[in-house]
This record gives structure tokens, sequence and C-alpha cells, in this order.
């Protein structure tokens, strides 16, 4: 019986449209990380178990991909495996992950490597990570991050840099009606009861898709205080300009070491973004704004587009303590996460793919005489020697076909060449978009060809 030729849930294919738009994103986005200094970098997909665990939280953890280890991984406990849970179990059988985010990743490499790194160190990483979570519009297992992270500097410029780029990339890729959504973990944490502030935030970061009452009840449920609960709700209720917002900050929690030193980042980091470009109104702040990642110490970011299901296009903040894991103390970042998946699904709907150019072949020559094969084939290899990305058709076969080949495949010129042309040393070209037809020189034409793929790039 034949395969289904099915796809793995949550997994997809791209097709050639959707990876010539992807690139166009991906060449806007690494422009843009070059200019402000970032360089690249690429890790593995599989991470050793023991650098993936305990980084994410618990809800992180269970949604990594764990991959199975090597050989008779069930050799000797075969008797006692039904009574072993099976949080206790996967250790047991697996020794390997793939990558759930690009961050810890960036932080093994950068402890790995420390004494080769000039600090502070600029990395961007366009590669994709998996998570087993449940398929859904804007959300998938497999997907493409693009991160630019800022390892050894606690400056709090290295924030606003971040904000100014997150509003560079979006411009540049023409998202209409996005918005940067910050808020700093101090003022989650002045709230949180002692000790309990990961947990907090986990359940907090469900606000958006529970809403504030069942979020409540998940809290009382975790033994949260009422204080902490009747908080949370103040803060909700916040509303009204950034400016506004401190204010109101000020007078619930700025009374706490946290609350204030949180209050004053905020503030800081602004007024320096602001100062890098950035204009008024871009960066919100959300008081209740989680990030659901345990690592995150300080500043948060997400970024959201008003009036689409797809969800938040990006996020990331500010951690301390991920360098404390592998041994090195000390090692502080801040990064931003672009989802290109995401992104890619709003461009579509806002119609963003329109101009950008969606062929590779620039010219395609006819095959339509077996004797002129030789002419034709110098000619191929001439095209390219000068530039041209070009292709013959490998069958002769009536040109009705061939110009259809070329319409479908969006090529825009073709050279045909047949006995009578060879005789009079003159090439036919067709404009695919025009439907103009002529004949050229051989200098001619290429002259025509160069100034004509200018003009559409």
């Amino acid at each position: 019986m034949a395969l289904l030729p099915s796809l793995v849930k949550g997994m997809r294919d791209y097709s050639t449209l959707q990876v010539y738009r992807r690139n166009y994103m991906f060449s806007i986005i690494q422009s843009i990380y070059a200019r402000y200094g970032f360089e690249p970098l690429e890790t593995p997909a599989l991470e050793q178990r023991a650098t993936l665990t305990e980084k994410y939280g618990q809800e992180g953890e269970q949604l990594m991909f764990n991959v199975l280890k090597s050989g008779n991984f069930l050799e000797g406990m075969e008797s006692g495996i039904n009574a072993i849970d099976y949080k206790k179990l996967k250790p047991l059988i697996s020794d390997k992950g793939l990558r759930y985010d690009l961050t810890v990743p960036l932080m093994r490499y950068i402890v790995a490597n420390q004494h080769q790194i000039c600090f502070p160190f600029r990395r961007y990483q366009m590669q994709p990570v998996w998570r087993a979570d449940r398929p859904q519009r804007g959300r998938y297992r497999e997907f493409l991050q693009c991160d630019a992270d800022i390892i050894g500097s606690s400056a709090l410029l290295c924030e606003a840099e971040i904000l100014k780029l997150i509003y560079d990339v979006s411009t540049e890729l023409q998202i209409r009606d996005f918005c940067i959504k910050i808020n700093h973990r101090g003022i989650l944490s002045a709230i949180a009861d002692p000790e309990k502030e990961k947990v907090f935030c986990t359940i907090v970061d469900k606000l958006e898709k529970m809403g504030l009452e069942k979020v409540m009840t998940a809290l009382q449920a975790a033994d949260f205080s009422s204080q902490t609960i009747a908080s949370l709700a103040l803060l909700q209720n916040f509303k009204g300009n950034n400016s506004e917002l401190l204010m109101q900050l000020q007078a619930a929690i700025g009374h706490t070491d946290q609350g204030s030193k949180a209050i004053e980042a905020l503030t800081g980091i602004l007024t320096q973004a602001h100062g890098l470009g950035l204009p008024d109104g871009i960066c919100c702040i959300e008081p209740t704004l989680a990030r659901g990642l345990a690592y995150y110490t300080g500043l948060i970011m997400e970024l959201t587009v008003a009036h689409t299901p797809i969800g938040s296009l990006g996020g990331g903040g500010r951690y301390e303590h991920l360098g404390d894991l592998f041994g090195t103390t000390g090692l502080v970042g801040v990064g931003f996460s672009f989802g290109i998946d995401r992104l890619y699904d709003l461009m579509e709907t806002q119609n963003r793919f329109e101009s950008i150019t969606t062929y590779t072949t620039e010219v395609l020559l006819t095959n339509i005489e077996a004797k002129v094969e030789m002419q034709l084939l110098h000619l191929l290899n001439q095209l390219r020697v000068d530039g041209f990305k070009a292709e013959l058709y490998p069958d002769q076969v009536k040109i009705k076909k061939q110009l259809s080949y070329a319409h479908k495949k969006n090529i825009p010129f073709v050279i045909i060449l047949g006995a009578t042309e060879c005789a009079m040393n003159h090439y036919t070209l067709k404009n695919m978009q025009t439907g103009a037809q002529n004949s050229y020189s051989w200098s001619d034409l290429c002259g025509l060809l160069r100034a004509a793929l200018v003009a559409r790039s």
C-alpha cells in the first residue's frame, strides 16, 4: 500500500513562492541587525538534555521535544518500567533534545567560548526551534526565530537599542498598526508573594488567553495571598499613556524596593529610546505583561498588532542568571526574538508581498530546432558568464508550451533562437510582461536586458 504523503502536525512545507517571500523578510531583518552591529551565530538543533532542562520553567519543559538515547536504552529496567512516573522516565531514556529557543544555546556557547569573545557581544541568529505545542493558527511545532541579543552589559542603553531595532524592523517590513508592549519583571515581583515570582509570572502570562477571573482563580489554587491577587487586579485596571501609567505605578508600588527600581528603569529606557529616534506612542507600558519564560529578570517586551488573531509577533527581555546554570556568574544579557512564521502570516494578510521579486530565472532560451543546439548551449553559457540567471528549456516542444512554462515561473524574458535568427546573427527577445517581441544584435540584447532587469529590481 502506498504511503499517504502527510505532514507531521505542526510542521509545514514551504513552496517556492513562500521561500521567496521568507528570504525577502530575512534580507531586511539581517540588514538591520548588521546596521546595529550584530554578528551572526548558528548553533546545532540538538542540545544536551541537561542544557535545556530547568531553564524555561515547568510549562516550557513540558513542551520540549526529547530525543531517545541510541541503543537499547531500556535494558535492565524492563520489569519496573510500568511503575516509573513518566517525568522520572524521561532522563532515563533521553539525553538530548531539540532546542526550545535560541537564548539558552547562546548562553551555552558563550560560556564555552567566553575567552575568545569580545564583550559586549552582539549576536544575531536566524534558525528554527521546536516546541511540542498544540498546533493552531499562528502556533506551530517547528518555527523560525530571528534573535538579536547583547551579552555582557547591564546598561539600559542596550534595552533602548533593542526597542529601536524592533521599530526599525517592523517599519521596514511595512507592518501596520504595531505596538511594542513593555513591562518590567520588578513590577510583578513587587506584588507577588516572596519566593514565588516565577510561578506568579507563569500564571499571569495567561491573562490575555484566560481573562482576569480565571487567572485569579488559578492564583488562589496556587495559594497566593489575597493581597497579591488584589494587587494584580489593581494593575490590570491601570489606564493611560506611559507617563500616566508610570505615575499610577509609582503610587501603587513605588514604596517597594523592587517597584521603585523597575519604575526608574522603565523611565530611563524610554528616555534613551526616544533619544535614539523611537517615536512616541510606539512603546506601551502594560503593567501585567509577564512573558512566560522563567529566565527574564528585568525589562520584558512583546511585539503585537491590533485587530489580528495571530498573537504576538515576537518577544524578549533582560536576563541575568542564565550563565549561572553553566557555572559562570555575572553574565547578563538582553534580547528580542521575531517569530518569522507569524510575521509571514500577518504580512500576507496585510498584502505586504505584492511588490517583491518572485523568480530566479531572468532569461529563458527556447528550444525549437535541433540544428541550433550547439549555438543555444554556447549562448546559454555566455548569458551566465555575463551575469544573467538563464536556463534553456530542455525539450524540443511547441513554442506555446515553452512560453507557458516561462509564464508560470514568472520568467520576465524569453530569447527565441531558430535557424533563421542564427543565419542573421540576430536574437528575438520577448518581454513576457508586455508581450513585446523584437530582434536585436548580441550587444544590444545584453544592454537592453541589463537595463530592464535593473529597472525591475
